[in-house]
């Protein structure tokens, strides 16, 4: 799945995406560690894999969109 990168705290490497349809979507720091990155900018395309539904929706895995997802390979 891919989105945009809308916020990120290089302190706690936690922040959020949007979907294509504008929903923010949160990110912790172990989704931003399993994607090797060292920073993210707002408004980078990204590719990011979710978990749950709803309010309980979360990104467990987020990296730049050029980037593999090991999951997928």
């Amino acid at each position: 799945m891919q989105a945009t990168a809308f916020t990120f705290d290089p302190d706690t490497r936690a922040g959020s995406v949007l979907l294509d349809d504008g929903t923010p979507v949160p990110f912790d720091a172990a989704a931003f560690d399993a994607g090797g990155l060292r920073l993210l900018r707002p408004g980078q395309r990204v590719r990011i894999r979710t978990e749950g539904t709803g309010e309980a929706r979360r990104v467990v895995f987020v990296t730049l969109q050029t980037f593999p997802d090991p999951a997928e390979a």
